[in-house]
């Protein structure tokens, strides 16, 4: 199914029937930072929104695109970084019914919408169940979760696992088991999936902490060129756009650590 350009889209502001853009030579385009103890050509950033579907689906290529990468000896560290597709969201979100077909020009086309989407994502092996949905959430607090989860571990690596795991948790919440991820009763469910303490997240939620963090991020996504997600960038460096083949992910990652690297040694 990685030859199935069908999930080569993105969500935007407008929807999630945007064409994605390729794999492109890495540019100039920056977003997020590589720390001193990641080699060269090793920080994979996504941007991306906890209600884009391509974003879960491109989450599942690219899982499959680093275990092949990892049999060949090379390994990368994943961050996941904030936007909104829907910024003006009231805070307690909307019915999702009525909210798409005014946004798709009705409840057809909405319809249609999410049978491609349920499609794509049962390619890769996720069994979307958008008949369970039915609040369009707000999802700034979805994003202060996956933040706080990338801020507590004693190593990189179980952080890096543990926000993983965060955000693997909201989508399934969402796509899977159609929950209103605007709930912060729902989202501490989530994070004590990836092994959180649920009164830790509970109180960090009922605060404000991170919030304007996280409009900051995605202003400065928007900022560096980001008008669809998910957007993949290594070492704050462009690469593409999109729900992208895992062997197509594979490939651009290959390419952009060499240019990386040569870049170093020059």
């Amino acid at each position: 199914m990685d030859n199935d350009n069908s999930t080569t889209m993105v969500c935007g502001p407008d929807g999630c029937d945007i064409s994605a853009t390729g794999p492109r030579p890495t540019e100039t385009t920056r977003s997020g930072t590589r720390t001193d103890v990641e080699p060269a050509g090793t920080r994979i950033d996504i941007v991306s929104d906890a209600i884009c579907p391509w974003c879960y689906i491109g989450k599942r290529q690219l899982e499959r695109a680093l275990a092949t990468l990892a049999a060949e000896g090379q390994t990368f560290q994943v961050h996941w970084n904030p936007f909104q597709l829907n910024p003006d969201m009231p805070k307690e979100g909307r019915d999702r019914a009525a909210y798409r077909a005014w946004k798709f020009g009705g409840a057809e086309k909405s319809a249609a919408l999410d049978r491609r989407i349920t499609d794509a994502a049962a390619a890769v092996g996720l069994a979307f169940r958008t008949d369970l949905m039915t609040r369009t959430p707000n999802t700034i607090d979805a994003h202060r979760l996956i933040w706080f989860a990338s801020q507590n571990g004693p190593f990189p690596a179980q952080v890096q696992q543990r926000q993983d795991a965060a955000m693997e948790a909201v989508f399934r919440a969402y796509f899977i088991e159609g929950r209103d991820i605007g709930d912060p009763a729902v989202l501490a469910d989530c994070a004590v999936q990836a092994g959180l303490p649920r009164q830790t997240v509970e109180d960090f939620l009922s605060g404000e902490l991170a919030t304007n963090e996280m409009r900051a991020a995605d202003q400065a996504a928007r900022t560096a060129g980001v008008s669809g997600v998910p957007s993949f960038f290594l070492d704050g460096y462009s690469l593409f756009s999109g729900a992208m083949p895992a062997e197509t992910i594979a490939a651009a990652l290959r390419r952009g650590q060499a240019v990386l690297r040569d870049r170093q040694t020059a």
